[in-house]
């Protein structure tokens, strides 16, 4: 048997259903997919969250007092990890669709950071997400482009904060120079592409734009402690030029008006249209898919609602054919939230994503987690997978293997699954089985 396409849109789009989604949405998937775009936002983390300067306020306190307590008890910097862990966890469980949270992640990764970087990034990440893509995965990219930029968590990550014009006051005062890692990327991973028509000399000069660009200390002087701010003194004095265009020095406007420049060029469309390609259809992305959605995002100067609404109504995108293979995040949340199994312990979604290879917020690079179903499929992956489908299975007192393998594929499972599911030895796996079924484990 075939999968209904409305299994397919909420696998490949979404999270996949949810007990009752198939039932509860049934010919109005289409209508819920779009639904959440022109809701304009995502589904909104639910908790009551505190800023990235008021959590770097409570990394430090934290770190002072369990210092004072010679380090007994947990870390700070995990406990407020784990809290983010909680609220996108929660999230995710949450969603509709799971169409806009997939596209939180997806702009997470392709403006990433690590926490792997230091216990200050370590604590922001989540913040990161909550403040510089999240409002905007539906806004314009653009502003999206400045958000992540300019936030503390990314030039802390790219080392921007350390970035000095060698001929600013204090390049002057100390003798300490440029840093070009957020430059490069911006170029590089953020906007144009390997590819997209800069050369050396561009980095370098948009190195020098983001001098200043840095994150308040401790005692405020400055502005509000881990915040970011625009320190004059740390700026490369002049005009700039930037892919043939020459920037005059206006301070903080200086990099406003170069990131507004790269938001809409047309190396940029391209290369986000081949990306969000890849990432919902196929390793090997359609051309002429990419191509729409490149002229999408010409058209309307980068309006990421605008740009998502073509995608989901592409005909390429809906062919039956599912050659992607979940993420492990997917395939965790997929999983979740098919067996209804809450909130999940922030500590057991954390741990399970690292054994399966996909820490959260930990990519391996500035370029992000791959996106290619080989990079999933290895021995090592696969065996991880079936040890989480199986710690998920035994826990779990929700519905039966045969109701499940209904709310799951809406009778579309093949032969082979259905039959393995029945001929199970025990509830646990069976419903294992089916987790690591083709039906689920592709979208």
């Amino acid at each position: 048997m075939a999968l209904p396409t409305e299994v397919i849109l909420l696998q490949r789009f979404g999270l996949g259903p949810r007990p009752g989604d198939l039932a509860r949405l049934a010919g109005r998937v289409d209508g819920a997919l779009a639904g959440e775009v022109v809701a304009g936002r995502p589904v909104p983390v639910p908790a009551e969250l505190p800023d990235s300067a008021a959590v770097a306020e409570e990394l430090r306190e934290g770190l002072a007092r369990w210092d004072e307590d010679r380090m007994r008890g947990r870390n700070p910097a995990r406990r407020l990890f784990q809290r983010e862990v909680r609220a996108r966890g929660a999230a995710a469980l949450a969603a509709g669709t799971g169409f806009a949270e997939r596209l939180v992640w997806f702009w997470s990764n392709h403006f990433c950071v690590s926490v792997a970087k230091n216990r200050l990034v370590r604590t922001l990440a989540g913040a990161f997400e909550r403040e510089a893509i999240r409002p905007h995965v539906f806004g314009r990219f653009a502003d999206m482009l400045a958000a992540a930029e300019t936030h503390p968590a990314m030039l802390i990550y790219l080392d921007n904060r350390m970035s000095i014009g060698p001929g600013s006051r204090a390049g002057i005062r100390t003798g300490r120079g440029l840093n070009e890692n957020l430059a490069r990327e911006i170029l590089e991973l953020h906007t144009l592409g390997v590819g997209g028509g800069y050369a050396q000399s561009d980095v370098a000069a948009l190195a020098a734009v983001l001098t200043g660009w840095t994150v308040a200390g401790p005692k405020g002087g400055k502005g509000e402690p881990g915040s970011a701010i625009f320190d004059s003194a740390r700026h490369e004095p002049g005009a700039k030029a930037v892919l043939g265009r020459t920037y005059p020095d206006d301070g903080p406007g200086q990099l406003g008006a170069v990131l507004r420049d790269l938001a809409t060029h047309p190396s940029t469309a391209l290369f986000v249209a081949t990306k969000l390609a890849r990432h919902f259809v196929a390793d090997v992305p359609p051309p002429s898919l990419v191509d729409a959605l490149a002229r999408r995002f010409d058209e309307t100067g980068g309006d990421l609602a605008a740009v998502s609404l073509a995608l989901l109504d592409a005909p390429e995108a809906r062919a039956p054919d599912r050659g992607k293979v979940r993420s492990p995040q997917e395939f965790l949340f997929a999983s979740l939230r098919l067996l209804g199994d809450g909130a999940g312990d922030p500590g057991e979604i954390a741990g399970s994503l690292r054994a399966l290879g996909q820490p959260m917020w930990e990519p391996p690079g500035p370029n992000g987690f791959p996106d290619l179903a080989g990079h999933w499929l290895s021995p090592e992956g696969i065996e991880a997978r079936m040890e989480t489908a199986l710690a998920l299975a035994g826990r779990t007192d929700g519905p039966e293997p045969a109701d499940l393998l209904s709310e799951a594929f809406g009778g579309g499972a093949s032969e082979a699954t259905a039959k393995a599911v029945r001929r199970a030895e025990s509830r646990g796996q069976a419903i294992a089985l089916l987790l690591m079924s083709p039906e689920f484990q592709r979208r």
